[in-house]
């Protein structure tokens, strides 16, 4: 016994170690981002990146400053994208992995083979791009930053009907038939407010996507006003390599003249990470237990 305990004790402190390790590895990258967004940009070209820097500079964050009205815009369209597609994702995906777990569903197997075959083909970009655009007409609007290939996706799909098939007893749903409840009664009273792990995961992903996302804007958004927050930081870091190609002109003058060019790099990626580092860690217990369940095979 006092050997069991001895050895279990022993694994925790070398699991702990090994553990604070790949913590420290997994963060470092981080750490060096934000002290690279206040580093001197001198400083960085000389002595590269470090954790303590020679030099520090809030040059990166002023011209950012200046920015601010622009940012604080691409935000809102970003979160407003994000939280309208999150919302509008779940309950399609829910809404689709439910008859697909119901034993009772006629026709569950053709529309399991339905969302499955999407995972396999699709139709290429070129015809996406003339659907959407030619008969949808989502050029230049908000949906176009919605609904192209983020809205829906068989993996969460199938996600979702695993965790229903091993999560819920189908004696809980002929209980409920029993008092007289619909289908939809059923899903919106039962199954839904049981399913929270899940619905945080596959939210996750789906929010994570939507708020990385700057491939719809590319594609199919030319008005600046409808640029989110990766699209808007793309186009400031464009504007940023045109102002120093023009500097290192003046240089070349006898004109110095200095501009953020990695510095701002750091600040733009931090700026855009910065929500998600807040919500994940809300969302984790949940995030851990969806991924377990309904990854088993049902």
């Amino acid at each position: 016994m006092k050997k069991t305990v001895s050895d279990e004790k022993r694994f925790i402190a070398i699991a702990t170690v090994i553990l604070v390790v790949i913590s420290i590895v997994a963060l470092f990258p981080m750490i060096l981002l934000v002290v690279a967004s206040f580093t001197d940009e001198n400083e960085l070209i000389t002595n590269g990146y470090q954790i303590l820097p020679k030099k520090l500079s809030l040059e990166a964050y002023t011209y950012m400053v200046k920015q601010a009205a622009t940012i604080v815009r691409a935000y809102f369209v970003t979160i407003g994208t994000t939280v309208v597609g999150t919302g509008l994702s779940v309950l399609l995906t829910t809404s689709i992995a439910y008859p697909m777990a119901r034993k009772t569903f006629k026709y569950r197997n053709a529309l399991s083979f339905f969302v499955y075959f999407t995972m396999l083909f699709n139709g290429g970009l070129v015809p996406q791009y003339i659907m959407w655009t030619t008969f949808f007409h989502i050029k230049d609007t908000y949906a176009a930053l919605i609904f192209p290939n983020l809205l829906m996706t068989a993996f969460n799909i199938f996600l979702v009907r695993n965790y229903y098939s091993n999560s819920l007893p189908e004696a809980l749903y002929e209980a409920a038939q029993l008092d007289g409840a619909s289908e939809l009664g059923i899903f919106t009273k039962i199954v839904f407010p049981l399913s929270k792990p899940v619905v945080a995961t596959i939210g996750l992903f789906t929010g994570l996507s939507y708020w990385n996302s700057w491939t719809n804007a590319l594609y199919y958004v030319q008005d600046p006003k409808y640029f989110g927050i990766q699209n808007l930081l793309m186009r400031i870091m464009k504007n940023i390599e045109y102002l120093r190609s023009g500097a290192s002109e003046l240089a070349a003058e006898g004109q110095a003249v200095s501009l953020p060019g990695n510095s701002i790099r750091m600040a733009l990626a931090f700026v855009g990470i910065l929500p998600i580092i807040i919500i994940y860690p809300m969302l984790q217990k949940y995030f851990i237990k969806g991924v377990v369940v309904g990854a088993v095979k049902g």
